[in-house]
């Protein structure tokens, strides 16, 4: 079991920047992926951003094309947490923001934090 808690999120003006944070309730040295989702009103939730392990130490990161550029994912293993990096945000960008883990084939959600983005 993995408890994930996000926080960071809020309101910005267009151009701005946030960075979203992810505490995790154990190590995530071990886990196979964590990532950034989000979902607006009336929309399908959809990947932000994405580390995927691979060959110890290394990780492999992935991000929607709507992001690349803007958005940085990065983690800190020894204190179990995961960031989004959001830059030069857009009001498209607008939409609650979910923490997520995979462990082997079990996949963990946060609570999400709301995004706003002003124009």
């Amino acid at each position: 079991q993995v408890q994930l808690v996000e926080s960071g999120g809020g309101l910005v003006q267009a151009g701005g920047s946030l960075r979203l944070s992810c505490e995790a309730s154990r190590s995530i040295a071990s886990l196979n992926a964590m990532g950034w989702y989000r979902q607006a009103p009336g929309k399908e939730r959809e990947l932000v951003a994405r580390m995927t392990r691979g060959i110890f130490p290394n990780y492999r990161d992935s991000y929607a094309d709507s992001v690349k550029g803007r958005f940085t994912i990065s983690r800190d293993n020894a204190k179990n947490m995961v960031y989004l990096q959001m830059n030069s945000l857009k009001p498209e960008d607008t939409a609650v923001y979910y923490c997520a883990a995979t462990d082997r084939a079990t996949d963990y959600w946060g609570q999400g934090t709301q995004v706003t983005v002003s124009s």
